[in-house]
């Protein structure tokens, strides 16, 4: 079930992004796939909305890199549930892919900011 007011206001995340978004999640300490996608979409103010089978799939991606851990557990509502945890290769390519945003985001800044209107004119 999804918090969404309108499906078609989603937006899509360029690839690498869910790992970034999963990687910094999990920084916070380990959580379960279900609590990993609950955490990206409150801490993004309602915007991301993480499908489960993007999820899992990004997940299984992760952890065959070496980028994060899993065990099983309960989780708060009695569940067996897998917890994912950041391992130290995970917490390398974390600080290092939120390098590589930050310069772009930078970059998107300078152009959009200077943006012509329809006038022509600077914005």
């Amino acid at each position: 079930m999804t918090t969404q007011k309108n499906t078609d206001d989603r937006i899509a995340l360029l690839q690498g992004t869910l790992d970034l978004l999963i990687l910094r999640t999990l920084l916070l300490g380990p959580c379960h796939g279900q609590g990993v996608a609950r955490s990206i979409q409150r801490q993004s103010e309602e915007v991301f909305f993480v499908d489960h089978g993007s999820l899992y799939l990004a997940l299984q991606r992760l952890e065959d890199r070496k980028w994060i851990s899993a065990k099983w557990g309960v989780s708060e509502n009695n569940r067996k549930a897998r917890f994912y945890s950041l391992t130290l290769k995970g917490r390398g390519q974390l600080v290092e892919k939120t390098s590589e945003w930050e310069r772009l985001t930078k970059a998107m800044g300078l152009i959009l900011g200077g943006c012509a209107g329809p006038s022509g004119e600077e914005a």
